[in-house]
């Protein structure tokens, strides 16, 4: 079992694993994230393997040394937030669209800023003030956020907005990013199921054969490395060598990719 996507942190399991661990099972508590950012890590103060947004929603299985350990709703990753980053609130009602945008204290472009938000976060509006929407947490330029439901229509579009993006390893937000949590967010913007590394990202879609050519939004992978696909020539990745999200030529990063040992192409999906 991938300790990714198995809901058992090693002493507690979901009701799911019944009969295939021998552990005490429990169906879990619903919660949210309420910071703008929360590392999903391996163990409580472990490596981080991806992140979580404001407004994320998650079912909390165990909890040890101030972490939680959860399941993330929207793609089924498993993994240890800190406990500060969790709690209760209302269903969100819109996603921030835009590459970020800020939370303020008050319905001004004058007023102090609270927190900055990634595309993506999640919060539930209750009422506006012409510009401005109120949430729990602050308020947000109406013009950066869209109805859930309202998708973006192109995932490379949403990808093209993150553009100078630091590299990081395991993030998925605009304040630093790798190359799956890219395609990621890109894919769950514009309404779209996506796993959070690249190689379970690998499975999704239908394989390209030799003859088949590229297209606008397809994915090429390598080992350990995803793009997405821009046009036949070019591609959008998050990637080490710039440390940042930047386009390059399909043919120059399939050669760079392999004089640096990072191999040859394991595959093209389309999704």
């Amino acid at each position: 079992m991938d300790r990714r996507t198995t809901p058992f942190s090693g002493r507690v399991a979901h009701v799911s694993l019944r009969d295939l661990v021998a552990a005490p099972l429990t169906e879990g508590e619903p919660a949210r994230v309420v910071l703008p950012l929360a590392d999903l890590r391996a163990a409580p103060d472990g490596a981080r393997d991806r992140q979580l947004l404001l407004g994320d929603a998650v079912t909390v299985i165990d909890r040890d040394r101030d972490h939680a350990f959860v399941i993330s709703e929207k793609d089924g990753y498993c993994g240890w937030v800190k406990e500060a980053a969790l709690g209760n609130g209302p269903e969100p009602t819109h996603w921030v669209m835009a590459p970020a945008t800020h939370l303020y204290e008050a319905p001004s472009v004058q007023a102090q800023e609270l927190a900055s938000l990634s595309l993506g976060s999640r919060v539930a509006v209750q009422g506006a003030w012409g510009a401005w929407a109120s949430t729990d947490f602050g308020y947000v330029p109406v013009a950066h956020l869209h109805p859930v439901g309202q998708w973006a229509p192109d995932p490379v579009l949403v990808a093209e907005s993150l553009l100078g993006t630091p590299y990081l390893w395991g993030g998925n937000s605009r304040f630093g990013i790798d190359c799956s949590g890219l395609v990621q967010v890109a894919l769950h913007a514009a309404g779209r199921t996506c796993p959070g590394d690249s190689d379970m990202q690998m499975a999704m879609g239908r394989g390209l054969g030799a003859e088949e050519q590229l297209r606008r939004g397809d994915l090429v992978f390598w080992k350990g490395h995803v793009a997405l696909v821009v046009n036949q020539d070019l591609l959008i990745h998050a990637n080490g060598h710039t440390m940042s999200v930047s386009y390059e030529g399909i043919r120059d990063a399939v050669a760079r990719i392999a004089a640096n040992g990072g191999g040859l192409v394991q595959a093209r999906q389309r999704v």
